[in-house]
């Protein structure tokens, strides 16, 4: 059941905190649907190679807001993996670019099936407005996120390093 704040407290003050727990928590929990052993920054750098690549490694660290020597720590495991492939760029010889092989895109879809399965089947009890709320929350929050300047990468809002 929802709760109304109180006047002393703002809903800035009761939901921010709510709703952060309840994203933070199933985050984790889709990671353990995911069905792999790879971590949190090693699938998001995969996920964003394959939705923005070939890469530089460093336009991963930027998309990514790390640092460049975690993006090539991250970068030397999915290489291992056989998830990545660095080919020379051809614009800089001294430069390599990262694209995303077959074995990666599989895991990518079989991690994002079972983590979509996982949330469908846990849909399948809710009644139809709770499903509706959910739906209008998704909107809202893909909304807030498209509205983050923080959230774009320096080279798309036109800087440079």
């Amino acid at each position: 059941m929802p709760r109304t704040p109180t006047p002393a407290v703002g809903v800035e003050e009761e939901l921010a905190p709510r709703l952060r727990l309840a994203i933070v928590r199933t985050a984790r929990r889709l990671r353990q649907e995911a069905g792999s052993d790879m971590g949190p920054s090693q699938t998001a750098a995969l996920a964003t190679i394959e939705r923005h690549g070939p890469l530089a490694p460093s336009e991963l660290a930027e998309r990514e807001r790390i640092k460049r020597p975690t993006a090539t720590r991250i970068l030397g495991h999915l290489e291992r993996a056989g998830l990545v492939e660095r080919i020379r760029d051809p614009e800089d010889g001294r430069s390599s670019i990262l694209s995303v092989t077959t074995a990666g895109r599989a895991l990518l879809r079989r991690m994002r099936a079972r983590k979509t399965a996982y949330l469908a089947h846990r849909f399948r009890d809710l009644p139809p407005d709770d499903l509706a709320a959910l739906e209008r929350a998704a909107e809202v929050l893909e909304q807030m996120l498209e509205q983050d300047p923080a959230a774009e990468p320096r080279a798309r809002r036109g800087e440079r390093r």
